[in-house]
């Protein structure tokens, strides 16, 4: 089905400035989906540094505070809770991430499919994951917080006695 003025050369003119603005569009926030990764792994890290910190000094600090035990094993969990959330918010911003890149990527593709040829770019594949650093980065937290609680629940929260 033809598009309205489509044989009209001002009008393909247009429809392709049109393209190019979009294409620009797309690369301009498949480059910002890119730096939000590591925007999101500053941030886990700096929130993460702090919540176990404050629960190491709580840990350390407790007895000569006069606090007592089980209060400070609650306050150790409490903040080791806020850093699996933070975690988990992180994590989560970094898989929509990766889907919005897909997406954008696809888009991209089909702009360069219709204005220069079929397959001048090839389409991201899911399958690739393994290849993605966004897939490492995830890791690293979910590996991260997990170790935190391992070191939590078998040593510090035995010695708060």
């Amino acid at each position: 089905m033809a598009t309205p003025g489509e044989g009209r050369p001002e009008m393909a003119a247009l429809r392709n400035e049109f393209a190019l603005e979009r294409y620009r569009y797309v690369l301009q926030q498949i480059h910002t989906v890119n730096e939000n990764a590591h925007r999101f792994l500053a941030l886990y890290q700096t929130l993460a540094t702090a919540l176990v910190s404050a629960a190491l000094v709580l840990f350390v600090g407790y007895r000569k505070w006069g606090l007592d035990p089980a209060t400070a094993r609650g306050g150790v969990i409490g903040l080791l809770t806020l850093v699996t959330l933070v975690a988990a918010f992180t994590a989560l911003l970094i898989t929509v991430g990766a889907l919005a890149w897909l997406d954008y990527r696809n888009e991209e593709c089909d702009i360069t499919d219709e204005l220069i040829g079929p397959t001048f770019r090839k389409r991201p594949r899911p399958g690739n994951f393994l290849r993605w650093y966004e897939t490492y980065v995830v890791l690293f937290i979910l590996l991260s917080v997990l170790t935190m609680w391992v070191i939590a629940v078998c040593l510090l929260l035995p010695a708060m006695r």
